[in-house]
């Protein structure tokens, strides 16, 4: 399905969306646990500890109501169970990163540091606050009609621990807001490496959040979100909150993780190769971090991978099957299911990392953000709040 701000998303920015998705290939999210065993085996929730996906987002969960199916894009799935789409946007972009010259710019993360980018325009139907904090400043978007601010999304950007946040993730913040019926959505520019290297993005992020429980929000009204380096300062600071006592998150959304600074997952090997942002090189950005500034990579402060999940909320993660850090997932997943927690593992054949910024363009990354909402909405589900009505804003 495209979603409604999607669709003027698109026309203000004259993208236009894939116009060969078929509904056959497009009703299908992994919301619910499915084994190899039992590739048909379906929930209607997030299930307990012990929860686990073996295999890609083609198994079925959730199926979208037959009265969007008008709405439904997809592109035809190859014998790799890839779509046509997604494999030409993995073909550009590996042309792009390993046969051009700025590729080694681009996996070193050189570019991303240096990138200039004009001013974010925000669409019609949006507002956008800046807000002012001591290290760092977060901008809060949230909608002209009817802003839900009872629950807040804090989205927590990637860019392995040394790129500011860029246009994306506003856009991000705006998929977000549409997947979740109106949640609004904080995203800090958290100060990053080799300038503030760690602790700054881990201060930060605590900041922000500590920020919205001191406007009187609880933890159960506050979602974590984040990918690749924001994915993994999710789960970090997720793991400082409960270390020091302090509310939990109601949920976490981490979308192709980065947990493992010191990249000794069996990925890191077996994926060498295949993937297409990271791969084939020493040089990249996942061995050339200066976040950790010679402090013990193994910090589960620094590689969440390497720490406990006891007491942790539901965590869905997301990641591409073709990734160097698919076994950043993979650790993750396994961790929170020997504690008996949450958690929903959807390994995306063939995808790379972060293919979710593709935003709607690639029927993979439709499918994941259908899955985020329908992740928000099971997080939510018995929360009474939903029936009250939006009261004055704690923002002002």
């Amino acid at each position: 399905m495209i979603f409604p701000w999607v669709k003027r998303f698109h026309t203000i920015y004259e993208e236009k969306p894939d116009e060969t998705e078929t509904a056959e290939s497009a009703d299908a999210i992994l919301i619910n646990p499915v084994t190899a065993e039992d590739v048909s085996a379906e929930t209607d929730d997030i299930a307990g500890g012990g929860s686990r996906t073996d295999g890609s987002e083609a198994q079925t969960g959730f199926h979208e109501p037959a009265e969007e199916e008008d709405e439904k894009q997809s592109s035809p799935a190859s014998e790799s169970g890839v779509s046509a789409m997604g494999r030409v946007a993995a073909n550009l972009l590996s042309h792009l990163n390993n046969d051009m010259a700025i590729g080694r710019k681009i996996k070193s993360g050189e570019l991303r540091k240096r990138l200039v980018e004009p001013e974010w325009t925000v669409p019609e139907p949006f507002n956008m606050t800046t807000i002012h904090r001591e290290h760092y400043s977060m901008k809060l978007l949230t909608r002209k009609t009817d802003p839900r601010m009872d629950v807040v999304i804090l989205q927590l950007h990637g860019g392995g621990y040394q790129g500011a946040v860029r246009n994306a993730y506003y856009v991000l913040a705006g998929l977000y807001n549409e997947v979740s019926r109106g949640m609004s959505v904080l995203t800090p520019d958290y100060r990053v490496a080799p300038e503030d290297p760690y602790p700054a993005a881990l201060e930060d992020a605590v900041d922000a959040y500590t920020f919205l429980l001191e406007l009187g929000l609880s933890g159960d009204r506050i979602i974590l979100g984040g990918d690749s380096a924001g994915g993994g300062l999710a789960l970090a600071l997720t793991m400082y909150l409960r270390d020091h006592d302090l509310p939990m998150p109601r949920g976490i959304i981490a979308m192709s993780p980065w947990t493992d600074l010191t990249a000794s997952g069996d990925s890191y090997d077996s994926n060498y190769e295949k993937d297409i942002v990271f791969g084939n090189t020493r040089e990249s950005l996942i061995y050339l971090s200066e976040y950790a500034a010679g402090m013990d990579k193994t910090n589960p402060y620094i590689s969440p991978a390497f720490g406990s999940f006891e007491d942790f909320p539901p965590v869905l993660l997301q990641v591409g099957s073709e990734e160097m850090l698919l076994s950043d997932s993979q650790t993750v997943a396994a961790k929170l299911r020997a504690c008996g927690r949450k958690v929903r593992l959807s390994v995306y054949e063939g995808m790379f990392h972060d293919f979710q910024l593709a935003y709607l363009m690639l029927p993979e990354s439709r499918r994941a953000w259908t899955e985020v909402g329908r992740f928000i909405e099971i997080l939510m589900k018995d929360d009474r709040a939903d029936d009250i009505k939006n009261e004055e804003s704690a923002f002002g």
